[in-house]
C-alpha cells in the first residue's frame, strides 16, 4: 500500500487524488457571485425517491439548474482532470492503448432510492470496503468513527458502535485485549452471518456479534510501525463453521476462527498484503497486493499453487465467482481481470474502467453479475452470462467509500463519500426484463 498512515479524519488528510477533486467540484460549481440563497439550496439534505428521479430530480439531489455548469460539461471535465492514483507511473495510460471498454447497455439495476441522511467516510484512499448489506433492507457501514446501521424500510439511521473513545471486549478470549482499544481509526470491515470485523490502521481488529451488545474480541495483530489492516474477509470453513481472515501491511495474512477467536494460521509473504478473497469451497486463497503479481495459495498450510500475471501496477482487490473456478482481481491499472482458475496463463477477460483503480469487486450470489467499483464516480454492473461483454454504467459524482450486494442479490448500496453531497444510493435488481437482456 502506498501510504503506510493517515493521522487525521479530515477531508485534507486524504491523498490528493481525492483532495484535488473535491477542491475542482467545488471551484466549478460555486463562482463568486453564487448568493446564499443558492448555496443552501445546493446544501439542503434531501433524499430522492425513484418516482423523483423519473420526474428529473438528479438522484443525488444536486441541482444542476442553479449551479454554473451542466451536469455533462462537469462529466467531461471530470473524465478530462481526475487523476488516477498509480504506484507504477503511467500503468493506467498503458492500459488504455492496449484495452477497449466493453460496450454499454445493460440494464440490470434500477435507481431505488438516495438518502443524505446517511455519510459514508474513507479513512485511505486506496481502501474501500466499508459498505455492507446483510439483507435488501440494512446496511452497515463507517462515518468517521463510527458503525452505523441503516434501515431502508424504517429510514432509521442508528449508531452502533463508537471508535472515537475507549472500548473494551465483554467476552474472555485468549489473545484478546482486555484492556481494550482507545481512538481506533478503521480503515476496512466485513460484515456477515450477523458478525461484524473491524480492522484499524495500527494492526487493530474488533470483533462484534450485532445480534447481542459489547465486543466479543479485540486485539492488536503486530505492532510493526506499518501495521495497517489492508482486508478483512468472513467467510464459512470448509467444517462450515465462520472463520475471518486478515491482510496487513506487514505482509501478513492472518486466519481466525469465530467461536473463540483464536489465531489458526498466519502466512507471510513478500510484500504487504492490499486484499485475499476465499474460493467458495474454502480451499484456495487469491493474495494481491504491492506487487504486479498476485498469488493462488493453499488455505490449509499458505503453499502457493499459481501466480496471477498481467496486471501492470498494484491490486487493491479480489472476487470469487460462486462456480468456485472463475474469479476477479482489481487493479490501479484501471483494469479488472477474470481468470479461470483451470488456465492461469492469461485473463478470460479484461474489463476496463472509466477514470480510476479498481478498488472493489463483487460477484452476485447467483453468479450472473459482477460489480465493479472506481474510486470515483462509477460503478460498472458486468454481466458474466454474456461473457463480461455487457455492462452497465452508474454514473455519480463522489468518492466510492464501498459498494455492497445483498446476500439475495435484490438490492445493491453504493456508499458516496463527498463534503458536500455525502449519501447512501441504493439500486433494486430489475426483473422484468432480465431475460430479454441475455439475447440482445
Amino acid at each position: 500500500m502506498a501510504y503506510q498512515r493517515v493521522d487525521r479524519l479530515d477531508y485534507m488528510s486524504l491523498d490528493e487524488e481525492m483532495a484535488d477533486s473535491m477542491d475542482e467540484f467545488e471551484e466549478v460549481f460555486y463562482s463568486e457571485d453564487t448568493n446564499l440563497d443558492d448555496f443552501e439550496l445546493v446544501t439542503e439534505g434531501t433524499d430522492t425517491s425513484a418516482a423523483q428521479a423519473r420526474k428529473g430530480k438528479d438522484i443525488q439531489g444536486i441541482p444542476w439548474d442553479r449551479l454554473n455548469i451542466t451536469r455533462q460539461s462537469y462529466r467531461l471535465t471530470r473524465l478530462e482532470q481526475y487523476r488516477n492514483y498509480e504506484n507504477i507511473p503511467l500503468s493506467g495510460e498503458a492500459v488504455d492503448k492496449e484495452c477497449k471498454q466493453v460496450k454499454k447497455g445493460g440494464n440490470y439495476y434500477e435507481f431505488f432510492y438516495n438518502t443524505r441522511l446517511v455519510k459514508p467516510t474513507i479513512l485511505h484512499f486506496q481502501l474501500r470496503n466499508l459498505v455492507w448489506a446483510t439483507s435488501k433492507h440494512d446496511v452497515y457501514l463507517i462515518s468517521n468513527y463510527s458503525l452505523m446501521h441503516w434501515s431502508s424500510i424504517s429510514q432509521n439511521l442508528s449508531e452502533v458502535l463508537d471508535f472515537s473513545g475507549h472500548i473494551a471486549p465483554s467476552e474472555k478470549h485468549a489473545g484478546s485485549l482486555l484492556e481494550g482499544l482507545t481512538q481506533t481509526q478503521i480503515s476496512t470491515m466485513a460484515v456477515k452471518n450477523r458478525f461484524m470485523v473491524a480492522g484499524g490502521f495500527q494492526g487493530e481488529l474488533i470483533c462484534k456479534c450485532l445480534d447481542k451488545p459489547g465486543i466479543s474480541f479485540c486485539a492488536r495483530t503486530t505492532y510493526e510501525e506499518n501495521a495497517i489492516t489492508n482486508a478483512v474477509e468472513i467467510y464459512e470453513s470448509t467444517s462450515g463453521g465462520l472463520q475471518f481472515m486478515a491482510a496487513n501491511n506487514d505482509s501478513g495474512v492472518r486466519e481466525y476462527d469465530m467461536e473463540k477467536f483464536q489465531l489458526m494460521n498466519h502466512f507471510r509473504f513478500p510484500w504487504p498484503v492490499n486484499h485475499t478473497s476465499m474460493s467458495p469451497d474454502s480451499k484456495i486463497l487469491t493474495v494481491v497486493g504491492d506487487d504486479l503479481n498476485g498469488l493462488l495459495v493453499d488455505s490449509c498450510n499458505g503453499k502457493t499453487v499459481g501466480s496471477i500475471v498481467g496486471h501492470l501496477d498494484y491490486s487493491f482487490a479480489s472476487a470469487w465467482h460462486p462456480d468456485g473456478r472463475t474469479f476477479a482481481t482489481g487493479n490501479q491499472d484501471k483494469t479488472c481481470r477474470i481468470w479461470d482458475l483451470r488456465n492461469l496463463s492469461s485473463p478470460t477477460a479484461v474489463l476496463k474502467g472509466n477514470m480510476g483503480a479498481v478498488r472493489s469487486l463483487r460477484y452476485s450470489s447467483d453468479g450472473r453479475f459482477l460489480v465493479v467499483a472506481e474510486p470515483a464516480d462509477f460503478v460498472h454492473i458486468y454481466n458474466t452470462d454474456a461473457d463480461y461483454q455487457k455492462r452497465q454504467e452508474i454514473d455519480m459524482f463522489g468518492e466510492i467509500s464501498g459498494v455492497s450486494l445483498s446476500p439475495d442479490d435484490e438490492s445493491l448500496y453504493i456508499g458516496i463519500w463527498d463534503r458536500t453531497y455525502a449519501s447512501l444510493l441504493q439500486y433494486n435488481r430489475r426483473h422484468s426484463s432480465e431475460y430479454v437482456d441475455l439475447f440482445t
